[in-house]
This record gives structure tokens, C-alpha cells and sequence, in this order.
């Protein structure tokens, strides 16, 4: 007999709703142990999702199972379930919004322990030089990792209930879109992907009996628990591991709770996997965000732009232009799906129908539509919280009362005195882009919207200067592959260190890095290969204090971009590219003093030393994979700085 049994209701107190409703059956289990499930109807599944859902039942073990469905009022149910465990806490300040304090071992991307599993370790990491730890990924083999997966997985959900979640990246009937399907313990995963993702019965109702991305998650903590809560968040941060297999299209990720670790579709498909098929297909999957700038005669154009994590993106995307009769609308914050389209132009979608941003920084100031978006139904994720009900974070200081009662990220009093932070760097808002204020019309378009620009950057406080402009493609693809920027909260780096960050994709490599530059090579005989550019908002004085105000002033950089796309003769050639003739840039009505020399200024000294350790970077991480177009690149970018 396989696994499926027949229907049977059943009602539990806390689904009385569902099973008066007649949604509650039954898995049988060869064991002849029954598994209710009390949400949905198991036997509406495809044979390949079903049969999914029967391994991960005879894997995980869990109490019960719910297929979700993305309803509003399977949402409240949801959102119940964990305000009843002490998972969330209503934000009475807002509409729908809900605080989670996570257990402080769990918050943020585990890069150490997320790996890609392919039998050739090459195929997933170039092989760096000897006695060189490798930067651009985590291989493990097959048998590594089944061994991994055999110490976590079997019972790992006893006493818990399976989440059966199924959702489309990208819109449903796009032609770049990915459906997946993810096996979940925990229903912070649901609420959070129900946001993020186009999440329940529409999605398979797209799939059909078609392949889908199978992903695994528990937090790794069957019940009864053998350790204690903190802040009621399960986790196991000391056996967490987030694998990949590429050969089987599916993620399995243990051990943790929080962000891309188990909303399976954030980096794990979007990138990781998705850098993978996108190669395979012939698109390109990268860490970039999506906009659109029009000017004032009406013009407009799309950009995608690769910033490492909390580098402004969030802010880029939804910027209000300081110039007036400017508009910025926002496609996406995070990741960009490109393909050419049968005439041969790149379009780009936005795979992911929500926000997750960091929180601290974010202000009225800084990103005013973020905070507009945020007012309403939306999770916040290890901020603080104030007495009336409202979040609060490094960044809100002059925007919050000065005797507001504040409570930290770890639930404790907390005061402006106190010299720690109140929310966690790497603190998180989790909102609906359908929200936001300046949400571009096409953002949903099935076709994606059409890519003028691509634009790179890194927080670079001295040298780089605030833009300039590749020769051509294959330059472009070598400034991609040199992005340098200042570490990030996102992941496990601590300080202000400047990492290699290439493509601002280090992280998120789905496979070969030497390979994955030789396939940005190839998209230029695929079609009409965009304009790239490369912008630094970061540079610092001498006195330390940054050299440009950034911000909604960025659009002014964004104007030069779009008339060079244009075809506007407003550049001059240097070393390095392409940068902005003296006085191009409109500084019209800006009331700031920027030293724009200084912003372009090429140190001689400086590029030299650059140079030398770009190429060291590549002759160790990339060895013997570095494509001959990027070393003939980098010989050519030194012959002409030694010319300087």
C-alpha cells in the first residue's frame, strides 16, 4: 500500500475551524502509523508533490500535516499559533504587524555552514591555490553530505506539525518563474513566505504535474524538546547546516529559524539554485535590485543594480529623487531574474513578492517609502519595541519620543544611555512590495521590464570614485567580478574589513565562480548586452567624514547613468573607465558642499596597489579557472594605470 490513506476528519482544538470545515484527512504511513492532516486535501496534490510530501513524512516524522492554501484566514490561524507559543507579539501601534525576538544564536545567514553538493568539488568551487583557503563557496560531496543529512533529518519533526508550502518565484505564468515546494516545521516560515513569495493553491495550480524545487526545512528541535527556549524561538544552532544539491533540484536545511536559512526561496533558490538553472538556460540569476528612473521629459529607463548585503540597496530602490520631476519606482530590492526576450533585449523580473530589509538605518530620512511600506502587515524580526506598541531600531533616534519606555531585541529595558544597541544589526522587516508607495506598474508584468543599465558597487571609503562607466562588456563583466566592499551584519563577519565580494555574489554562488564569469561572458552573443557601471556612495576626506550625501542625491548619479545610456557625449576616457565630464553631473539646487574633484580623484598609488591585489585575489581563489578575457582585463587595466 503507498502511502496515502484515505480521508478521514478529525478535529484538534486548535483546528476546530478547519476540521468542521471537512479539510482534515489522513497519511498512512507503512508503519501503520496515521498522521492527520488537518489542512487541505492530500489527494488534490500532483503525484510528484505528493510523493514529496511522503518521503518528508517518512523522514521527519511529524504529528500532523497542513498544506497550505495562502488564505488570509489561514494567515490569522497561523499568526495564533505562534502568538499562542510566544513566537510573535502583536505590534498594537500598527495594522497587522507582529515582533519576533529570536534566540540570539540564530540571526543571520550561516555562510559557514551552507554548502553546494555536486560530485566534482570543481564544479561548485574553483580549486584555489595551494595551501589558500577557499572564499567563493562551500563544497560537500554526495556522501559527505547524506552522512550530514542522516544525523539531522530522520524524527527531526516529531511532535510538530508539517507545513506543506507551496510558492512561485516570480510571477505565476512568467516564463522565468520557479515554482517550489518547502516541507516546514515552523510557522514563522509560512507567515514569512506568504509575504515574500506567491505563496498556496495558486501556485500549484501553475505547477501542475511539472518538476518543482523540493525544499526541506526544520528548526531541528523534536518535541519533547531535550533543551531550553530562549525568546520561545526553536533552533539548533550547534547541527545547523543549509545544503543545496543541484543533480536532485532540492535545498534541506537544518537547524535554524531565521531569514535565508529557512525561507528556502530568499537566497537558497533565488541565487544559489538559481545561478545554477539560470546558466543551464541561458539567463542570468544575480543578487541585484530592480528600478525604474523617469526624468522630467518622460524618459525612462530600468536599471539593475549588485550591491553586497546592507550596502543600500533597500534605499536605492525606493529612493525619492532630491531633483525635481524625477521618479524612481521600484521593481524589486534584492534579486533580478534577466533573460533576453526574443528581440534580443534583456528583461528582468523581480522573483519575490516581498521586503526583507534590514531595519537598522532605515528612517524617514534615509527611506522614506520603506517606512511607509512597513506601517502594515508586516513581521519585524529582532528590533526593539516601544512602550506604545511601536518598533524602534538604530536610525529612529530624533523620529521617537526621548521618553518613550524602549525594549530591546532581547526583551529587556533598555535606554539611550546604555552604549549596546537596541536591535540587532542584522534586525529585519518582512512587508508586502504591493505596499509600497513608489511600486513600479510593471513590477508583476509576466514579460519583466526591459534593462537599460547594469549597475555595481560596494562601500569603498577611499580610491574608487562615485561613478564611472565600463568600455565595454567584457570590462563590465571584470568590474563585476573586482567588487570590493566593507563586511556586512548579514552574515558572521564582525568589523569594518574590506572583502572581495564579486558580483556582490560571493555568498550566493550556486556553482564555479570562474565559471560563472565565463557565462556573463557569454550573454553578450545572446543578445543586446546592457551599459554597466560601477558606483561607490561611500567614499571618505581625509577627516573620515563621506565625501558625497548620498541618498535621494543618488539620483543625480542615476540622470548621468541614463543619459549615457541615451547616447549623451557627457564622458572622458581615464584608466579605469569612463567617468563623467567636468560638470555633467547636475548639482543644480544641491545644498550640500561636494568636493567633486576630490570624489574623482585616481590615486595613482593607490590603483597600483589595487591591481596587485586583484590579481593575487584571482591567482589564489580562481586559479587555474580565471577566464583568459578577465587576465588580459586586469593586464590591461595595469599597463594603463602605470601610464597615469
Amino acid at each position: 500500500m503507498g502511502l496515502i490513506g484515505h480521508q478521514l476528519l478529525r478535529s484538534y482544538p486548535l483546528l476546530q475551524a478547519f476540521a468542521k470545515a471537512g479539510m482534515a484527512n489522513r497519511l498512512l504511513v507503512q508503519n501503520v502509523r496515521c498522521i492527520t492532516v488537518i489542512h487541505g486535501d492530500i489527494n488534490k496534490l500532483s503525484v510528484k508533490v505528493k510523493k514529496f510530501v511522503e518521503d518528508g513524512v517518512s523522514l521527519c516524522k511529524p504529528d500532523n500535516i497542513h498544506i497550505v492554501d495562502g488564505s488570509d484566514a489561514e494567515n490569522e490561524h497561523i499568526i495564533d499559533i505562534m502568538t499562542k507559543a510566544g513566537m510573535v507579539k502583536k505590534l498594537k501601534k500598527y495594522e497587522n504587524c507582529w515582533l519576533t525576538l529570536t534566540d540570539p544564536a540564530d540571526v543571520a545567514r550561516v555562510e559557514s555552514k551552507t554548502f553546494v553538493v555536486t560530485p566534482a568539488q570543481r564544479a561548485t568551487v574553483p580549486i584555489p591555490k595551494e595551501g589558500v583557503k577557499g572564499t567563493v563557496g562551500n563544497w560537500m560531496s554526495p556522501e559527505n553530505w547524506e552522512k550530514e543529512h542522516g544525523e539531522r533529518f530522520p524524527g527531526c519533526m516529531k511532535g510538530r506539525t508539517m507545513y506543506v508550502v507551496p510558492f512561485s518565484m516570480g510571477p505565476i505564468g512568467s516564463p522565468l518563474a520557479k515554482v517550489g515546494v518547502q516541507l516546514t516545521d515552523t510557522p514563522y516560515v509560512v507567515a514569512s513566505m506568504r509575504i515574500m513569495t506567491r505563496m498556496g493553491e495558486k501556485a500549484l495550480q501553475g505547477l501542475g504535474d511539472s518538476d518543482f524545487v523540493k525544499c526541506l526545512h526544520s528548526v531541528g528541535q523534536p518535541l519533547p524538546m531535550s533543551t531550553n527556549l530562549v525568546n520561545n524561538w526553536p533552533c539548533n544552532p550547534a547541527k545547523t547546516i543549509v545544503s543545496h544539491i543541484p543533480a536532485k533540484n532540492e535545498i534541506s536545511s537544518f537547524g535554524s529559524g531565521y531569514g535565508g536559512n529557512s525561507l528556502l526561496g530568499k537566497k537558497c533558490i533565488s541565487l544559489r539554485l538559481g545561478s545554477i538553472i539560470a546558466r543551464d538556460e541561458g539567463w542570468l540569476a544575480e543578487h541585484m535590485l530592480i528600478l525604474g528612473i523617469t526624468n522630467p521629459k518622460g524618459v525612462k529607463k530600468y536599471v539593475a543594480a549588485a550591491f553586497p548585503s546592507a550596502c543600500g540597496k533597500t534605499n536605492l530602490a525606493m529612493m525619492e529623487p532630491s531633483m525635481p520631476g524625477f521618479k524612481v519606482e521600484c521593481v524589486g530590492d534584492d534579486i533580478a531574474w534577466m533573460k533576453f526576450d526574443g528581440e534580443g533585449r534583456l528583461r528582468a523580473i523581480n522573483p519575490e513578492a516581498g521586503f526583507f530589509g534590514v531595519a537598522p538605518g532605515t528612517s524617514l530620512d534615509t527611506n522614506p517609502n520603506a517606512m511607509y511600506t512597513i506601517e502594515k502587515n508586516t513581521i519585524f524580526t529582532n528590533v526593539a519595541e516601544t512602550n506604545d506598541g511601536g518598533v524602534y531600531w538604530e536610525g529612529l533616534e530624533k523620529f521617537t519620543p526621548s521618553d518613550a519606555t524602549i525594549t530591546d531585541w532581547h526583551g529587556k529595558p533598555w535606554s539611550r544611555d546604555s552604549g549596546k544597541p537596541s536591535a540587532h544589526p542584522n534586525s529585519r522587516f518582512c512587508t508586502p512590495a504591493r505596499q509600497c508607495p513608489v511600486i513600479d506598474p510593471a513590477w508583476e508584468d509576466p514579460k519583466g521590464v526591459p534593462i537599460d543599465a547594469i549597475i555595481f558597487g560596494g562601500r569603498r571609503p577611499e580610491g574608487v570614485p562615485l561613478v564611472y562607466e565600463a568600455f565595454n562588456w567584457q570590462h563590465g563583466v571584470f568590474l563585476g567580478a573586482a567588487v570590493k566592499s566593507e563586511a556586512t551584519a548579514a552574515a558572521e563577519h564582525k568589523g569594518k574589513v574590506i572583502m572581495h565580494d564579486p558580483f556582490a555574489m560571493r555568498p550566493f554562488f550556486g556553482y564555479n565562480f570562474g565559471h560563472y564569469m565565463k557565462h556573463w561572458l557569454s550573454m553578450e552573443s545572446r543578445g543586446q548586452t546592457p551599459k554597466i557601471f560601477h558606483v561607490n556612495w561611500f567614499r571618505k576626506n581625509d577627516a573620515g567624514k563621506f565625501m558625497w550625501p548620498g541618498f535621494g542625491e543618488n539620483s543625480r548619479v542615476l540622470d548621468w547613468i541614463i543619459r549615457r545610456c541615451s547616447g549623451e557625449d557627457i564622458a572622458m576616457e581615464t584608466p579605469i573607465g569612463y567617468v563623467p565630464k567636468p560638470g555633467t553631473i547636475d548639482m543644480s539646487s544641491l545644498k550640500d558642499d561636494v568636493d567633486m574633484e576630490g570624489l574623482f580623484t585616481l590615486p595613482k598609488k593607490f590603483w597600483q596597489a589595487e591591481v596587485a591585489e586583484l590579481r593575487n585575489y584571482f591567482e589564489e581563489q580562481v586559479n587555474d579557472d580565471m577566464p583568459v578575457e578577465m587576465n588580459n582585463q586586469l593586464n590591461s587595466l595595469a599597463e594603463r594605470i602605470s601610464k597615469m
